[in-house]
């Protein structure tokens, strides 16, 4: 089960809010400020520029860039909340939609008024998300005429163009690129996607502006291991990557995979990294989407990598060929591995691979396996030469489950006090399914 527990105060401008085991309602949240006026949306932005925001989906655009743009761009701009969580090691965005839709609808509208939308769009894959938002929705009725629309979970499914070719009534698979939504998105107008935490913290900004500059720099964590447990948390930036294997009970952690399936793997030496996109840059990993999972002391980083790229592969739209064949070369190179079936040739093969794969598919995928791959020969390159030839008594106890074992469930919302949450379906038992629909 994962557990709520924060580094920060539980407070009504924090993204968790005050009761993060309960699910807000629209009352409630007005009563702690959200739905309030907040000025024009003009100085609104001016605030979102000054506090540094920057996006939380994965790849940490400056939010205020990215709004200007979508306004300036000409038409009637559309809105588009991404709550469609691909990762699987993450449940930020889904908790946010399950327990606070208000705080996301609100931030939504606000997204909408700067760039001049007319229309808007909640975007998910989570039968319970979709079911919470609507019920916000009837509850509290957006300024913004706002849909929901589901779509079958897979990895691509929340790729920024995969998302506008679902709401066009299309498969939610990725697109070439150009052009990018901000320039012709759904129904060909000008379109601005964000993350649901990008949104909130929208929010967050509009109702307390004096603390803009908090509110920009904490974020939401999922942080798990391969010992069992897991936290969602928010934190401030700066804080180490060592306090945060600490806080969620990983005691003395030999390294992490980061940013989901996105950042790859570090090693023992950057847990005392901070959470500082140019300091993680540096030493080539990223947070990405927030999700991170530190590796214990009996935990092989050979057979993480194969997790991770097992899930990849799995997950392919099927749409690339290089990525199709690619993610199969590495996938398979690195299971034999952690059964010390691989030919002599692996680590040059993988080498190979990793750097001269990226770039090459419609969405990211291809660069995940890659880059899994290739931080796992930049950071344990002994390690995996002593796999060989030889079987590794870790990968044996705990062999590849093809990704099953990265899923981290969403924490539990009550409805009221003392009472169960609301029995939604609950689709992380299948989120690694290939026959689930996209």
């Amino acid at each position: 089960m994962t557990v709520i527990r924060s580094l920060m105060p539980y407070r009504a401008d924090t993204a968790l809010g005050t009761l993060p085991d309960l699910v807000e309602s629209g009352e409630a949240y007005t009563a702690a400020g959200g739905y309030h006026s907040a000025g024009s949306p003009d100085r609104l932005l001016d605030h979102i520029a000054d506090a540094g925001l920057r996006g939380r989906g994965g790849a940490a655009f400056p939010v205020a860039v990215k709004l200007r743009t979508v306004r300036d761009g000409g038409g009637r701009p559309v809105v588009v909340a991404n709550g469609e969580e691909g990762e699987p090691g993450s449940v930020k965005d889904r908790w946010l939609l399950r327990a606070r839709p208000h705080l996301v609808l609100d931030g939504l509208d606000r997204a909408a008024e700067i760039t001049g939308a007319t229309r808007a769009y909640v975007y998910v894959s989570d039968p319970c998300s979709a079911a919470r938002v609507r019920q916000a929705i009837a509850e509290w009725p957006p300024r913004t005429p706002t849909e929901v629309v589901e779509t079958g979970h897979t990895y691509v499914a929340g790729e920024e163009t995969a998302v506008v070719r679902r709401i066009n009534g299309g498969p939610a698979l990725p697109t070439a690129k150009p052009p990018r939504p901000y320039q012709r998105g759904v129904g060909d107008r000008p379109t601005l996607i964000s993350n649901v935490e990008t949104l909130a913290r929208i929010a967050l900004i509009a109702a307390s502006p004096e603390r803009r500059h908090e509110i920009a720099g904490s974020t939401l964590l999922t942080l798990s291991s391969s010992d069992g447990g897991a936290l969602l948390s928010e934190v401030p930036y700066g804080t180490s990557l060592r306090t945060l294997a600490t806080f969620q009970g990983t005691a003395g952690a030999t390294g992490a995979l980061m940013g989901g399936l996105f950042g790859g793997l570090i090693g023992p030496e950057s847990l005392d990294l901070t959470l500082d996109g140019t300091e993680l840059a540096a030493a080539g990993t990223a947070l990405g989407c927030g999700a991170i999972r530190f590796l214990g002391p009996g935990s092989c980083p050979v057979a993480t990598a194969a997790d991770a790229v097992g899930h990849l592969r799995t997950e392919s739209a099927r749409q690339c060929g290089v990525c199709v064949s690619g993610t199969a070369a590495i996938a398979d190179t690195l299971r034999q591995l952690t059964t010390g079936t691989a030919a002599p040739d692996a680590e040059e093969r993988l080498l190979r691979w990793s750097a001269g794969l990226p770039g090459r598919g419609a969405c990211g995928l291809l660069d995940a396996a890659a880059g899994a791959a290739g931080s796992l020969l930049r950071v344990f390159p002994a390690l995996v030469r002593t796999h060989l030839g030889a079987v590794c008594t870790d990968c044996a106890t705990a062999p590849p489950s093809g990704g099953h074992r990265l899923v981290v469930p969403v924490p539990p919302v009550m409805d009221h006090p003392g009472q169960p949450a609301q029995a939604f379906p609950e689709p992380d038992s299948e989120r690694l399914s290939p026959s689930s629909p996209r």
